[in-house]
């Protein structure tokens, strides 16, 4: 398999100082700062690259639990919202996620959805968080 890289650069101090984070393949830059971070500031943070992360393991995966159980989705669409508490530590990681799935019933979707929680690489990477799911079945 392979190893993916990534990289950031900060200058200066943590309030004062600004940094950028940088995704191996060059697909994305962005700039972060102390208030793009911890405040409302323009730029991105590490918990939003996080999240974006975590959105789309989370989708693959459950499209790949969905084939396994013989179902063949036509859509996953996931959203991650990653709680920053005092520390700073990551506390929560709420998924929400709904699918365009043929001739699925809920009962079917939900157990998918949860096995694709609880095995998909990043969430076992961020196992320490608890890991919120809301998921829903939705037609076409």
């Amino acid at each position: 398999m392979p190893i993916r890289t990534s990289e950031a650069v900060w200058l200066g101090t943590l309030r004062e100082g600004r940094g950028t984070m940088k995704i191996g393949s060059g697909a994305y830059e962005g700039a972060y700062t102390y208030a793009s971070r911890f405040e409302e500031g323009s730029g991105t943070n590490p918990e939003e690259l996080v999240g974006a992360a975590h959105a789309g393991c989370f989708s693959m995966f459950l499209a790949a639990v969905l084939t396994d159980a013989g179902y063949k989705p036509t859509r996953v669409h996931t959203t991650a919202r990653v709680h920053l508490g005092a520390g700073p530590k990551i506390t929560t990681v709420e998924l929400d996620t709904e699918a365009e799935v043929p001739n699925i019933d809920a009962k079917a979707f939900l157990e998918c959805a949860e096995t694709a929680k609880q095995n998909c690489p990043v969430s076992q990477a961020l196992a320490g968080p608890e890991i919120k799911l809301t998921a829903k079945l939705v037609s076409p």
